[in-house]
C-alpha cells in the first residue's frame, strides 16, 4: 500500500482484492468556508433542458436564477441529534421512473500515477501517469448515463481554467452537465497513487478546490423540474457552505416528492464530521450507500450485516458496498439481499464504488427493484476496476489545458 491513509475508499463489488471507491476529500483550496458566489455556469442554455435557469448568462451571481418563492439559503445548527433508533418511514416507491436523475457533487480532475511495490523516498519511482476527469459525483452521473436507463443531469462546481474539458467530457459520458464555475477557486485535484502490487489499491491526495463551495445560492427549485431522483455526494457534507447547499436540496425534494439518496464518501471525514452530526444532516433521505467501513463507523458494529441492518432502521433502503463479498440490502431493521460480487481483474480501484453507485440509480429508474439494481451495480462495479480512472470508457479523452488530446494519451478502455 502506497503512502497515506486508505480511509475512505468504497467497496463496489467486484470479487478481487478491495474495490474501494475513490471519492474526493474536504480539503479546499483557501478556507473551507464560502469565498464568494460568482455562481456563472457553463454551456448552452439548451442543453440543460429542465436542469434550472439558463446557463452562460453574465448575469448569473448567487441566486439570480431562483423562481419567486425559492427556498433561502440557511446554515447548520451542527446539533448532535441523529439516532438510528429513529421511527421508521416507507421505502420510496421503486416503481418505473417518468423523469431524469440529477446527481450534484463534485467534479474533478485526476492525476492517476500507477506504480509497482512501494514508493521509493528520496529519489525516483517509475510510474505510469495519466489525467483523466473524475470526481465522486461525476463519476456518479457518468456511470448512470453509460448504463442507460434515463437522463442523467450533474451540478457541480468548478474553476474557470477546468470547466470547458469537464463539461466536454460529462457530455461525451451521455451527462447534461450544468457547471458553476467559481472565480476564485481552481477546480479540484487528486493525485491517485494506484499500487499494481497490492490489488490495485490506491491512496489518494486531495485538493478539493472549488467543489466543496458549492451553496445554497447556487440552488433552485427549477433543478427538480422533470426529476424522478435526486443524488447527492456526501462529501457536500465535509464544508460548511455545500452543507447549507444540502439542507436547501433535501427541503425542495421533500415538498416535491423526489426520493433522495446519498452515498457517505468517505469513513476518514465521515469521523472528522462525527456520526451523530452526520445523522441529523441526512434525516430525511431514502436510500443511504454506504461501504463497508462507512456503515461500520455509523453504527459502531463490527459485522456487515449487521451494521446494515441497524442503518435501515434510520434510512428506509440501505444498500451497503461489500467489495469482494458483493452488497448487502436492507430495509426495516432487517437484510433483505445478499448479492454476490462479480469476478474480475483489478487494474485501478479507483471510482469503482461510484460506478456501483451509478449503475444501481440507473437500474431504479427503469423500475428494477433494490436487489436487482444492487446487481447492476456489482456488475459495474467489476467493470470499472479493469480500467484506469473513475470514469466509464471513452473512445477518445481531450485534455483540461489544450481542449485537443490528452497529454498523456487517449485514455484507457476495459481489458
Amino acid at each position: 500500500m502506497p503512502v497515506g491513509s486508505p480511509e475512505g475508499h468504497e467497496d463496489a463489488g467486484m470479487s478481487v482484492g478491495s474495490p474501494e471507491r475513490h471519492g474526493n476529500a474536504d480539503a479546499p483550496t483557501g478556507s473551507p468556508e464560502r469565498h464568494g458566489n460568482a455562481g456563472a455556469s457553463t454551456g448552452s442554455p439548451e442543453r440543460h433542458g429542465n436542469a434550472g435557469a439558463s446557463t452562460g448568462s453574465p448575469e448569473r451571481h448567487g441566486n439570480a436564477d431562483a423562481p419567486t418563492g425559492s427556498l433561502k439559503r440557511r446554515g447548520n445548527t451542527g446539533a448532535s441529534t441523529g439516532s438510528l433508533e429513529e421511527p421508521q418511514r416507507e421505502v420510496a416507491c421503486v416503481g418505473p421512473a417518468s423523469g431524469a436523475l440529477l446527481v450534484v457533487g463534485d467534479v474533478i480532475t485526476d492525476v492517476v500515477a500507477r506504480h509497482r511495490g512501494p514508493l521509493a523516498a528520496r529519489t525516483d519511482t517509475v510510474a505510469a501517469i495519466r489525467t483523466l476527469p473524475g470526481g465522486a459525483g461525476a463519476n456518479v452521473a457518468c456511470w448512470a448515463a453509460h448504463w442507460g436507463g434515463g437522463e442523467v443531469r450533474l451540478l457541480g462546481r468548478v474553476g474557470t481554467e477546468g470547466a470547458a474539458w469537464h463539461e466536454r467530457e460529462l457530455t461525451a459520458c451521455g451527462v447534461r452537465p450544468r457547471l458553476v464555475v467559481d472565480p476564485e477557486a481552481p477546480t479540484g485535484t487528486v493525485i491517485c497513487l494506484v499500487d499494481t502490487d497490492a490489488a490495485a489499491e490506491r491512496t489518494l491526495l486531495t485538493d478539493s478546490g472549488a467543489s466543496l463551495r458549492l451553496d445554497a445560492d447556487d440552488w433552485s427549485d427549477a433543478l427538480l423540474d422533470g426529476v424522478a431522483r435526486l443524488h447527492l455526494s456526501g462529501y457536500l457534507l465535509f464544508a460548511a457552505p455545500s452543507r447549507a447547499f444540502v439542507a436547501v436540496a433535501l427541503e425542495a425534494a421533500r415538498a416535491r416528492g423526489v426520493p433522495v439518496s446519498l452515498d457517505p464518501a468517505s469513513a476518514g471525514f465521515l469521523d472528522k464530521l462525527g456520526v451523530d452530526r452526520f445523522l441529523t444532516l441526512v434525516e430525511g433521505i431514502d436510500i443511504l450507500l454506504p461501504s463497508r467501513d462507512e456503515a461500520y463507523l455509523l453504527t459502531g458494529l463490527p459485522d456487515a450485516e449487521d451494521a446494515a441492518a441497524k442503518l435501515s432502521r434510520h434510512v428506509p433502503l440501505v444498500v451497503a458496498k461489500q467489495g469482494s463479498d458483493g452488497a448487502l440490502v436492507a430495509r426495516s431493521g432487517t437484510v433483505s439481499a445478499r448479492v454476490p460480487a462479480v469476478p474480475a481483474t483489478p487494474t485501478d480501484t479507483t471510482g469503482a464504488g461510484d460506478a456501483f453507485t451509478g449503475a444501481f440509480l440507473a437500474a431504479l429508474l427503469t423500475g428494477a427493484e433494490a436487489e436487482d439494481a444492487a446487481r447492476e451495480g456489482c456488475r459495474a462495479g467489476a467493470r470499472a476496476v479493469e480500467a484506469v480512472g473513475g470514469r466509464p470508457p471513452a473512445e477518445r479523452r481531450s485534455g483540461p489545458s489544450t481542449g485537443g488530446t490528452s497529454p498523456h494519451g487517449q485514455g484507457w478502455a476495459p481489458r
